[in-house]
């Protein structure tokens, strides 16, 4: 199947999805969602189809997320009910790639947000693989629009290393390779070079099962010496100030905290970190660390319905329509939120926010089972 947008096949026992709208960096659109919904649903019961590979020709971007645009305008108009079937659809398909039965590959190369960890993330969860490469700058940067992590990267997010992914779901702080690999939201490394090479090979080499593809692929992956240390990565620097500062707290707690450190580099660091929580909205840094902690006990269906409810919200009475309007539409970088300050934030603002539109039995998220 080939859209515009999208080019969807199968050969050799593997189903590539190849994302093609290089214009927009690949953001994901409700028809490429449907593609990818409708091809994952078909190979699911194909015997022949043994593993799924999803990536992209373009290195500047895997995917930069879903389309910000589309959602704006449809609040603007006033129509809830497409926003809602964007993300009913976009989590559908999140769940549907974390209980896949066979193993998902997805290439992350370039820009890899929002939308793009979550067609990615739930690779680790069915055998498959989650490759990073040199080009990769990975993301959840959603606090930035007044949004919060979601696609279920939260319940990613609560299994990382310390307080790591409390960390980056308040600041949305980017990560290289080996940033991503140190936090767990990747499995292994590519050469952005190799990547032609490698879906080629996989076209045309034979292999057993699914099983077979995936360590082919992994044999591949250590074939590069340029493969980042860990130990290099800004994150493993960072840790102890990290877990020192976003272990637990809200965000005023936080920027307490940071405020009280007063050491040479690490006095530096917090003033830097600080600064980028201040320029986040206040409400949503709240709402994301809450929802880190809360997935940290919870499935990734409860976390997928979790995110509806907060998307429903945070588009009726948070601030995302006013982040997008400063950062994307006007980009005049100066946003007025609701709350404008993080200590200002209180405990039933937040509580607020996670109030569902829908009783469980109506809940369109309400058949999602792991």
């Amino acid at each position: 199947m080939t859209t515009e947008d999208i080019r969807i096949d199968s050969a050799n026992g593997i189903g590539f999805i190849a994302l093609d709208r290089p214009k927009a960096l690949n953001a994901l659109s409700a028809p490429m969602l449907r593609a990818i919904s409708e091809a994952l649903r078909a190979w699911r019961h194909d015997q022949a189809i043994r593993t799924v590979v999803v990536y992209s020709p373009h290195v500047r971007a895997f995917c930069a997320g879903g389309d910000i645009r589309f959602l704006y305008e449809s609040a603007q108009a006033g129509d809830r009910d497409s926003i809602d079937a964007f993300f009913t659809d976009e989590y559908k398909l999140n769940h549907a790639i974390f209980t896949f039965p066979k193993p998902y590959i997805a290439v992350m190369n370039g820009v890899v947000m929002g939308g793009g960890m979550g067609i990615s993330q739930g690779a680790h969860h069915t055998g498959g693989l989650r490759i990073v490469t040199q080009s990769t700058k990975m993301a959840m940067p959603e606090t930035r629009i007044g949004l919060f992590p979601d696609v279920g990267v939260s319940w990613f997010l609560a299994r990382a290393p310390g307080a790591i992914g409390r960390y980056l779901a308040a600041t949305g702080a980017s990560m290289g390779a080996a940033d991503a690999l140190y936090a767990r939201m990747a499995d292994a490394y590519l050469d952005d070079g190799a990547l032609p090479g490698l879906i080629e090979s996989l076209r045309h080499q034979r292999f057993l099962d699914g099983v077979a593809i995936v360590r082919f692929v992994e044999n591949e992956t250590t074939k590069y010496k340029v493969s980042p240390t860990l130990d290099r990565s800004a994150l493993a620097e960072g840790r102890t100030l990290i877990d020192k500062h976003f272990a637990t707290g809200n965000g005023a707690a936080i920027l307490a905290s940071l405020a009280r450190e007063t050491d040479g580099a690490a006095r530096e660091w917090a003033e830097r970190v600080a600064a980028e929580l201040r320029e986040r909205s206040p409400l949503s840094v709240d709402v994301s660390l809450q929802q880190v902690d809360r997935a940290r006990y919870s499935s990734m269906a409860e976390t997928l319905r979790r995110d509806l409810d907060l998307t429903r919200t945070a588009f009726e009475r948070g601030d995302v329509i006013e982040g997008i309007r400063a950062r994307i539409v006007d980009k005049d970088n100066q946003p007025s939120w609701k709350i404008a300050r993080a200590e200002e934030v209180g405990v039933k603002d937040v509580e607020r926010m996670f109030e569902s539109a829908w009783t469980p039995a109506t809940h369109p998220l309400r058949l999602l089972k792991d």
